[in-house]
């Protein structure tokens, strides 16, 4: 059976600790953390909570997610753990390293009606900053800029119609 790799830490600036889980069968896990191997069986309660037994001794615990992270209560004390899988580690670690870059064109994601340009030749943008809204389907839409840069083209303008895929603003 195949081990799955977690990290968690219950400290904002700490590094995670790993925690690999192989499954035994049925409800029963192995569990090495910190280097210590533990055996655990866990039984999930029809209130939510889940009894689990970690070395022959019993413990009720609740869980909330909440984002990433996971409160845990147990014996009456709440502690938060940040827990990610590898996969997750990754993206963690790739999320700030990705930027686009060169010239971006903001197209009409469907057709409509232009309400509203926000920019002009020549503006300097920031990365997320509405650009156009476009109305579709009775619904506002406002499209923003994928990138910080300069508006070197607008041909969106206000109150005309647009087809799906129509070029609006370009932002180099």
């Amino acid at each position: 059976m195949r081990t799955t790799r977690y990290y968690a830490k219950t400290k904002r600036g700490q590094e995670p600790e790993t925690v690999d889980v192989s499954p035994l069968g049925g409800q029963r896990y192995a569990v090495t953390y910190l280097g210590a191997k533990h055996e655990l069986e866990s039984l999930v309660l029809p209130h939510g909570a889940v009894s689990l037994i970690i070395d022959g001794e019993s413990y009720a615990v609740e869980f909330e997610e909440v984002g990433d992270e996971v409160r845990v209560l147990v014996k009456g004390q709440v502690t938060k753990v940040d827990v990610a899988d590898e996969r997750k580690m990754r993206m963690r670690a790739a999320g700030g390293s990705f930027t686009v870059e060169g010239k971006q064109t903001i197209a009409a994601p469907m057709p409509g009606k232009v309400v509203k340009v926000f920019v002009k030749v020549g503006d300097t943008v920031t990365e997320g900053q509405g650009i156009v809204v476009v109305e579709a389907m009775k619904m506002e839409n406002e499209l923003k800029s994928p990138k910080a840069g300069k508006v070197v083209e607008v041909a969106a303008v206000e109150g005309t119609a647009v087809e799906n895929g129509a070029k609006l603003v370009v932002v180099e």
